[in-house]
């Protein structure tokens, strides 16, 4: 008996829509990883490189929060971005608990010349669709995310 979350690609039937996202997902994370190698970053470091600059101020807790990814994860992942000089952690001015992570110069520079590769791979990986079809795309996904917080 066919399998309704995994059908065969000729039986016609558009898959449900938790295997279309994972695997949009799968696919668009090999493409980003990829483009963003020759840079010597992953696409998980990038993305939190890209929540921080537009995060001001946040502590680590806070931009795990943001990733969706636990906070051992993110101590990790912190960890490796200060090593490569692409972030600050400096204490919470209102919690000497927390740390603050903030992007560096060299942080900002990756950022920017990571930027560049990202919306390179948006137009790739979307390419398919024709006209306003991508960014009705981005615009419902988001739109969805939001009403599902």
């Amino acid at each position: 008996m066919p399998n309704p979350d995994h059908p065969t690609p000729d039986d016609g039937e558009v898959p449900r829509l938790g295997y279309l996202l994972k695997h949009a997902a799968l696919r668009y994370g090999e493409l980003t990883s990829t483009k963003l190698e020759p840079l010597g970053i992953a696409p998980q470091e990038w993305a939190a490189l890209n929540c921080l600059d537009e995060q001001h101020g946040h502590s680590q807790k806070d931009v795990a929060e943001l990733l969706g990814i636990d906070r051992t994860t993110m101590v990790a992942l912190i960890d490796r971005l200060q090593t490569q000089g692409w972030v600050e952690r400096r204490p919470h001015p209102g919690d000497r608990r927390k740390n603050t992570v903030i992007l560096t110069k060299k942080g900002r520079d990756m950022l920017r010349r990571g930027a560049r590769l990202i919306d390179e791979c948006e137009r790739q990986f979307l390419a398919a669709l024709r006209g306003p079809a991508a960014e009705q795309l981005k615009n419902n996904l988001h739109t969805v995310i939001v009403a599902n917080q």
